[in-house]
């Protein structure tokens, strides 16, 4: 029969912020097995102080906050929850673009300052019937995204590191090359994975090859992005708006540039924040470290 030991921290275990280094040190010296999150750095110094530790299961898709080419060498499992947060992820992005393209909450921040009557007659949005959306990464959230979008009357096209002809058949979507994604989308969703190639894969050339007038939605990795680039590209309208979720750090500051933006649309990495979605990924997170210790193999490895 196993122990499970929990760090009580008095905040939200799903909190960006993470556990203290020292507390994930003392953890991995201690344990078999950690249960982590993504706020939770699993670095060099963690893994060298894990003597004892077999397994890291983390309650998310992404393991970018995992050394994961080092644990192997030490011989330590990383498991993750894919799939369970597809839906979720991609019904805020949906939302998000909603959000941006109809400026939904500037005019609740107009309201509640009192001043939505001296302006109400510019906030106009833009339609999304017959627009182009280009999704860049087209894994399983970004598929999902797709299938939204097409029952929007959107023309959806994409371009991933790998071609997918059976996804484009079922869904009526095209592949394009990058740049010519970028300059003829009107709304471009990131949803790549964020690897060391892929950080900063949005810079400013590529951003200067985007349709001026463009919004911009990520859901993915905030490192994907360079932010300053990002700021620059709204800022001289060649992109007319921005919906976030994640951000290269997190939790954004308040008083951040992006913040002060009337054109971005912020919200504090709740992709996966459901009720359903976040107990599920907490399960099959804990899953995986039984199926390891029953059967020698998590159920989702890395």
């Amino acid at each position: 029969m196993g122990r499970v030991e929990v760090y009580r921290h008095g905040g939200s275990p799903w909190s960006t912020r993470g556990v203290p280094k020292e507390v994930l040190i003392d953890a991995a010296r201690r344990c078999e097995a950690l249960v982590i999150f993504i706020g939770d750095v699993i670095d060099k110094e963690v893994l060298d102080a894990g003597e004892k530790l077999k397994i890291v299961s983390t309650a998310s898709v992404g393991v970018d906050h995992i050394d994961v080419e080092y644990a192997k060498r030490k011989g330590v499992v990383v498991a993750h929850t894919p799939y369970v947060l597809v839906d979720a992820v991609a019904d805020l992005a949906v939302g998000l673009l909603i959000a941006v393209t109809r400026k939904i909450a500037l005019g609740d921040r107009l309201i509640r300052s009192g001043a939505a009557d001296a302006v109400w007659g510019s906030l106009m949005g833009v339609n999304l019937r017959g627009k182009r959306a280009g999704i860049v990464g087209l894994g399983n959230i970004g598929v999902a995204i797709a299938r939204r979008l097409k029952a929007f009357d959107i023309e959806v096209a994409y371009w991933s590191r790998r071609r997918k002809p059976e996804v484009e058949f079922a869904l009526g979507i095209e592949y394009m090359e990058l740049d010519s994604l970028l300059s003829s989308s009107d709304f471009i969703f990131l949803t790549m994975a964020l690897t060391p190639e892929t950080r900063w894969f949005f810079n400013r050339e590529r951003f200067a090859k985007v349709k001026r007038g463009a919004y911009f939605i990520n859901v993915a990795r905030g490192g994907l992005v360079d932010t300053d680039a990002l700021i620059e590209a709204l800022e001289a309208g060649v992109l007319a708006g921005a919906a976030l979720d994640v951000f290269d750090v997190e939790p954004l500051p308040a008083r951040h540039k992006l913040a002060s933006m009337d054109n971005v649309v912020l919200t504090p990495h709740i992709g996966s924040a459901t009720v359903e979605t976040r107990r599920r990924m907490a399960e099959l997170a804990a899953e995986n470290v039984v199926s390891f210790f029953r059967t020698g193999r998590p159920i989702y490895a890395v």
